[in-house]
């Protein structure tokens, strides 16, 4: 035992930390009062319970975690009763097949080890973790338990119906019930936006009911209450939008408002009918998350200057590119409050609306009432509009109008699904869209993505990720060869990444790129032009952001 106390303490001592007298001195106070050795020298203040950490973690070769960046499942915690978790220090962090990695203050404990194996039968994985950050995450998990144990217990079984196939699910509450399930959704969308979430799925499958959020454009795991409460839980949701609650066989589609302090954010919800029950998606439309500056959404310096000057030309048509979630409409909306002017009739076309501007007439799409994107298009033309926006060109009539449009004296901004700049011409083509329209009226097209950023909490050097690309021959200049990557840390909640940012690629039409567009020249040959003109593609922006310590190579990877 003394000499695994010595190596601790020269892995101490290599690090600058302790010197042999101040060893020998801790070594002799831990044999006479018994208390851990590490814990000595935290008492007699020499080291900090990091510090001690990262020696343990080298020591044992087991990660360092911080608790607050898990969102723990409430029936883990339940695996592990309180009083064993308060008296060993320890909580389940989460279940992989049969192994529940388990977070520890102290990793000798062989009896802590032993009495979770026996409790759960299952294979333990150690991890690190100040005691600290246990004890809270203990106070604040087995609360969170004991909460919901209280709300599930609390409901008559004989309420709860089934969901047959071929009948509605009426679930009638008394008061009780109804404010517990009340509650309970408060809960989950108080904690998604404190947790800076973009979307809360609730799904329900044969097994069980789930609950994630989707921080960053990344879902992780919130909570898996009861199944048996699903069904209250959506028909909660759907009263507060103003859905049709007997209605379980269609999709639908709502809002509604939450205050949060003196702000009040707008929730756009799904309903869709899954073969297991009905699954719910609410985006969460917070304005104080909302980035409306171009300045701030990652452009790089020339690419913004060419957009700024084309989004200000008086006629033609500017598109957006990228898949769903690649912040195309914040971007649409960062150009209208750049050109927004009370010189200006500005007319917009959404589905839904989802930030509202002053000065701007915004008009939301109602397929039900037969107001379509091509719909509204059309009455627009008739309200001497200088800039319309149409959040998506889906279809061919939309596409038609919106480029006739812009060949009229409108400046015209839109999106559309394609994976780059240059498929947006041959996206137009397969809507049937003339090449010679296409020339004639679209100036620019915006490709673009969202990548994490690293956490400047903890940024560190990623000799890994710059071996990975010299290996691959990337042909980058050796002084800047150096990419960043984020280790974890409480403001990141370990995940090393804090906020998004854009990668773009902008290609800007000129007379030859008409020319090679009216000559059918393939999307190659296009996109070879563009490059030797300057246009840098997605995944160079998505480098350039990864060597000035931005984001990280494996996040560029993902994502372009």
């Amino acid at each position: 035992m003394k000499n695994k106390y010595l190596k601790l303490g020269e892995i101490l001592k290599s690090k600058g930390l302790v010197t042999d007298q101040q060893i020998q001195h801790a070594l002799e106070i831990q044999q006479r009062t018994g208390d851990q050795f590490g814990r000595v020298m935290i008492k007699q203040g020499w080291i900090t319970e990091a510090a001690l950490l990262e020696a343990l973690s080298e020591k044992f070769d087991l990660p360092v975690v911080k608790i607050d960046a898990y969102s723990i499942d409430p029936a883990i915690v339940k695996m592990i009763p309180m009083e064993m978790a308060q008296r060993y220090k320890i909580i389940p962090l989460f279940l992989v097949d049969d192994m529940l990695t388990l977070a520890m203050a102290d990793p000798l404990d062989i009896n802590a080890l032993d009495a979770v194996r026996y409790q759960t039968k299952l294979d333990i994985q150690e991890a690190l973790a100040s005691a600290e950050d246990i004890e809270a995450a203990i106070k604040k998990y087995y609360s969170m338990v004991s909460y919901l144990d209280r709300m599930v217990t609390s409901f008559k079984e004989e309420q709860v119906i089934e969901l047959k196939e071929d009948q509605k699910n009426e679930t009638n509450l008394d008061e009780t019930d109804e404010a517990s399930i009340i509650n309970f959704v408060n809960v989950v969308i108080s904690q998604a936006i404190r947790e800076k979430a973009s979307d809360i799925h609730l799904e329900i499958d044969e097994a069980e009911f789930r609950i994630r959020y989707r921080i960053d454009g990344i879902l992780h795991p919130f909570s898996h209450p009861p199944k048996k409460i699903a069904p209250m839980v959506i028909s909660r949701i759907k009263v507060m939008s103003e859905l049709d609650v007997s209605e379980k066989r269609k999709p639908q589609d709502g809002r509604f408002r939450v205050k949060i302090g003196h702000d009040e954010l707008d929730m756009r919800v799904s309903i869709l009918p899954t073969v297991h029950g009905e699954k719910a998606v609410l985006r969460i439309l917070d304005p104080r998350n909302a980035k409306l500056e171009l300045k701030d959404l990652g452009f790089n310096t020339r690419t913004l200057q060419i957009w700024d000057k084309a989004i200000r030309k008086p006629e033609g048509i500017i598109l957006i590119t990228g898949p769903t979630g690649s912040g195309k409409t914040t971007t649409l909306y960062a150009v209208l409050n750049t050109i927004n002017s009370i010189h200006k009739n500005i007319v917009t076309i959404e589905n839904p609306v989802e930030y509202k501007f002053s000065l701007i007439n915004q008009v939301q799409v109602n397929v039900k009432a037969g107001l379509t994107f091509a719909g509204a298009l059309r009455s627009i033309l008739r309200q001497d509009p200088d800039v319309i926006m149409v959040g998506e060109i889906r279809d061919s009539e939309t596409a038609d109008i919106a480029i006739r449009s812009a060949m009229t004296g409108h400046l015209v901004l839109s999106t559309l699904h394609t994976n780059d700049a240059v498929s947006g011409i041959f996206r137009l083509i397969d809507m049937q869209v003339e090449p010679y329209l296409i020339t004639s009226s679209v100036i620019a097209i915006l490709a673009q993505r969202l990548v994490r950023k690293i956490c400047p909490y903890c940024r560190d050097k990623d000799e890994e990720g710059v071996r990975l690309l010299q290996e691959r021959n990337y042909k980058i200049n050796n002084e800047t060869m150096q990419l960043y990557k984020g280790v974890g840390c409480r403001e990141c909640k370990q995940t090393g990444y804090i906020g998004r940012t854009g990668v773009h690629e902008l290609l800007l039409f000129d007379e030859t790129i008409r020319r090679m567009v009216l000559e059918n020249e393939k999307e190659d040959e296009i996109r070879h032009h563009a490059i030797k003109n300057g246009m840098i593609l997605l995944q160079h922006d998505g480098l350039r952001k990864a060597f000035n310590g931005t984001t990280t190579l494996e996040e560029v990877l993902r994502v372009t």
